[in-house]
């Protein structure tokens, strides 16, 4: 069924529903994929933006995304067709992503830790990188349950709540698993209006992004955004998911598999979050500025090490405006990496006889370069 009427009967809205966007020759372009699209490019264009407010160097973070971003869909799959209530045919319907059937858990943990064995494959900082990132899952989640609107897929039982909806799709799904809620102890009626439960997480996503990002500047360590995602997102997906008749089980056990992940995490999330809080309290945050890797390469093969080329990068309040961001990240881009290790080296040269002419002092300016506000040395994170 390509079209479909989706009432909001309490609102008096009702819409008529084409899965196809377009298509080209034989092949349908269907609106699911477009708008979980548009939702990884949403959650793409923030962490670029902001990647340097984290400390993350947006070229290497290139890297880290593509190979994030494969792996979670991979696992986003794997782990739907792992705990679907029903057998695949063959190999090409297990792999078959055009009619839906992704679990966004699945994706999560495939980012996580594919995309953190990429972060220390490319060399980038691995908590701020989750900080980062958690906020583009939000926000590409809150646009990318969108999707689900349009296959229809993701709603919950009957209500009679002012955003009920009620559709053909609905009804046909409920009548064909009516007799299997019923053995689980959920009584469905197909003609009654059902929870819109797509667009609930869709709202609570947003919700979250907004609140973290108003937080972003205020965070005391790095990691703290990505459990506050968990915990936030946790919280959300627990009460929704108990709302839905199409979740995923545990075979044998019978337990939402998606609620006992998101308990998981709102435990362990609030646990890390009252002992971090308290080991961090009152202490000033900053972050370690980044630096790409053709200049951390120069800075290498001017012999400088990772401490040394730290040092030199500095840091900056986590409060910092983004452009101020943005310009230290700049200033750092064009550093003689050169002179300054000769000048790291004349201070750790022995005193003798005034030289007739004076190395720059670390941080002051080299004739060559423009001048770097260098800070003193810092304590690790």
């Amino acid at each position: 069924m390509m079209t479909n009427l989706v009432q909001f009967p309490r609102l008096g809205l009702e819409f008529e529903i084409d899965r196809v966007a377009f298509s080209i020759g034989n092949i349908h372009i269907y609106w699911y994929g477009l708008i979980i699209a548009a939702g990884l490019l949403l959650a793409l264009a923030f962490a670029f933006h902001y990647a340097p407010d984290f400390g993350v160097d947006a070229d290497r973070l290139v890297d880290v995304v593509l190979v994030g971003t494969v792996c979670a869909i991979v696992c986003a799959r794997a782990y739907y067709v792992a705990f679907a209530p029903f057998k695949y045919d063959s190999l090409w319907d297990m792999i078959n992503l055009r009619d839906g059937g992704i679990a966004i858990y699945g994706a999560v943990i495939g980012a996580a830790v594919f995309g953190g064995l990429a972060c220390k494959w490319r060399g980038v900082p691995i908590l701020p990188t989750f900080d980062l990132v958690s906020m583009g899952f939000l926000s590409g989640q809150g646009l990318g349950r969108g999707g689900n609107f349009f296959n229809p897929e993701a709603f919950g039982s009957n209500t009679n709540s002012l955003f009920g909806m009620y559709s053909q799709g609905t009804h046909n799904y409920l009548a064909s698993w009516q007799a299997q809620l019923a053995a689980e102890g959920v009584t469905v009626d197909p003609s009654m209006p059902v929870h819109p439960t797509f667009l609930y997480e869709s709202v609570w996503c947003f919700v979250g992004f907004f609140a973290l990002w108003a937080f972003m500047k205020k965070r005391r360590y790095n990691g703290q955004i990505a459990l506050l995602y968990a915990v936030w997102y946790g919280a959300g997906r627990f009460w929704i998911e108990g709302l839905r008749t199409d979740s995923l089980l545990i075979p044998g056990v019978g337990l939402r598999v998606s609620q006992v992940v998101a308990l998981v995490c709102v435990v362990v999330g609030a646990v890390l979050l009252a002992v971090l809080g308290k080991k961090y309290k009152g202490v000033p945050f900053e972050v370690q500025l980044a630096v790409s890797g053709d200049a951390r390469k120069q800075a290498r093969a001017a012999g400088l090490t990772d401490e040394q080329i730290a040092r030199i990068a500095g840091k900056l309040p986590v409060g910092a405006s983004h452009r101020a961001f943005v310009d230290q990240v700049a200033q750092i881009a064009q550093v003689n990496w050169a002179a300054r290790a000769a000048a790291l080296a004349d201070e750790a040269a022995p005193a003798g006889p005034a030289p007739a002419e004076e190395a720059p002092a670390f941080g002051e300016p080299e004739t060559d370069a423009p001048a770097q506000p260098d800070k003193p040395a810092e304590s690790g994170e």
